[in-house]
């Protein structure tokens, strides 16, 4: 009897694991990216600093991207913004050479957020930008004088919808006058296939999709089945080299290029998003906010300090991550003069110091009371964040080091230097530098 049970489980167990095996969802099926791709993902790395820019019909009511949901509102009432939506002063070309003078090597522009509201020009939804009195593409300008200034191109773009009647609601249920709740997923999934394509067709090189709003079904039983491997294979076959990043607190899907963190350093969970997400072998990139909003609002003038900016920026960087920081713009078309500021600060220093950001590494040492590292070739910079903290520096640094020297001005400063106990340095106060950079030149390698 025991025999012939044993065998009736192994049956059983056999034909489990082989209908487990020919019914994986999509996207657990194995992804190896093409060699543009990787390409894209070691230049991507490198770039270090990025602007974002949450720029929709919500800018006219100057309360945040989420005043439709925030506010309860009823979405065709809301819909009535678009006919008034005229950024007369947006110039695409200024405000891209602004991002470059400030030190940024690429964008991630919100081309439809979870409003619904398209700020381009598709023939999948009349909600968009060519139907208000402005009547221009305003991510075309963008694109193409991200194309011309040698910037990099991102778009972001919800997977969720708080006005269309073919997405089905999710955890968001604030926004009036839905009629159809359920939704018809096929129909939706349909819709951003299309859109999609023709991001992807018509406005030159897309460096990266960047999608937002998946954690709306988190909760859902059984789980909600966004075809996300469908969509990104969609992608893929689009533009291969296209980096696919999905702002959705979890660890990677197979298929996406990249793992990005919202308002939080990879590994560190200050804001809630990251709980229990583990930091990916992917590129890394944290999104932050310059003031509080995403989006413009006319009371939030709780702007971060220039210093504060550019410590943030070398944090990331020595956590292996790229800084996508974030600038509302204004319904007039302009910056806020106060992220203008912020950026030509940010541009001043990266003019001096860029070298010791922009392509380097994390130096494989943790983050001290004083300071963090960053590694390029046979240098090491040490980015003093607190001088009061910085009497003397030791680091467990075992290859030879040949000189320690103020990264500016080549000062050089006195050290010792041992295999067994690494180099110790004491570096100088200089008042009023925001990141004081030590260049620790270490000798070559022997073959």
């Amino acid at each position: 009897m025991n025999k012939i049970l044993r065998q009736i489980l192994t049956t059983t167990l056999l034909a489990l694991i082989i209908f487990a095996l020919n019914n994986q969802p999509t996207w657990a099926a194995q992804y190896n990216p093409p060699k543009e791709n990787l390409e894209a993902r070691e230049k991507f790395s490198a770039k270090k600093f990025g602007i974002f820019l949450h720029w929709g019909i919500y800018s006219t009511f100057a309360q945040g991207e989420w005043y439709l949901h925030n506010g309860k509102l009823d979405k065709d009432e809301y819909a009535k913004a678009a006919s008034c939506f005229n950024p007369v002063y947006f110039n695409a070309n200024q405000w891209i050479k602004s991002f470059k003078q400030g030190g940024a090597k690429y964008i991630c522009f919100t081309s439809r957020h979870h409003d619904g509201f398209s700020m381009f020009n598709t023939q999948y939804s009349d909600y968009n930008i060519m139907n208000t009195p402005f009547k221009r593409d305003i991510m075309k300008e963008l694109a193409d004088a991200c194309h011309r200034e040698g910037i990099g191109f991102h778009v972001y773009y919800s997977l969720m919808d708080w006005t269309r009647e073919d997405y089905p609601v999710g955890s968001c249920k604030n926004v009036k006058g839905r009629k159809h709740p359920e939704g018809n997923y096929d129909s939706y999934f349909q819709f951003m296939k299309n859109q999609l394509t023709e991001i992807l067709t018509q406005y030159g090189q897309v460096d990266a999709i960047w999608l937002d709003g998946m954690w709306d079904h988190k909760k859902d039983t059984p789980p909600f089945d966004w075809r996300l491997r469908e969509l990104y294979d969609h992608i893929h076959s689009l533009q291969p080299a296209c980096l696919i990043i999905n702002n959705h607190h979890l660890a990677p899907f197979p298929g996406e290029d990249a793992q990005t963190f919202e308002r939080d350093l990879p590994g560190e969970n200050k804001a809630g998003f990251s709980k229990g997400t583990e930091v990916s072998q992917l590129p890394l990139e944290m999104c932050q906010t310059m003031n509080g909003m995403w989006g413009y609002k006319v009371s939030d003038q709780n702007y971060k300090s220039s210093h504060e900016l550019l410590q943030l920026l070398v944090r990331a960087a020595s956590k292996g991550a790229n800084l996508l920081l974030n600038i509302g713009p204004q319904p007039n078309g302009e910056l806020p003069a106060t992220a203008l500021q912020r950026l030509r600060d940010m541009g001043m220093w990266t003019q001096q110091y860029g070298e010791t950001l922009y392509g380097t590494s994390p130096a494989g040492y943790k983050e001290a009371p004083w300071g963090i590292t960053l590694s390029k070739g046979q240098h090491i910079f040490a980015h003093i964040l607190n001088q009061d903290s910085a009497q003397s520096i030791t680091l467990p640094i075992k290859q030879k080091v040949t000189n320690v020297r103020l990264f500016e001005s080549k000062e050089k400063l006195s050290f010792k230097w041992s295999q067994r106990k690494g180099l110790t340095f004491v570096p100088p106060t200089k008042d009023g530098i925001p990141n004081l950079v030590v260049e620790i030149v270490l000798a070559e390698r022997r073959k």
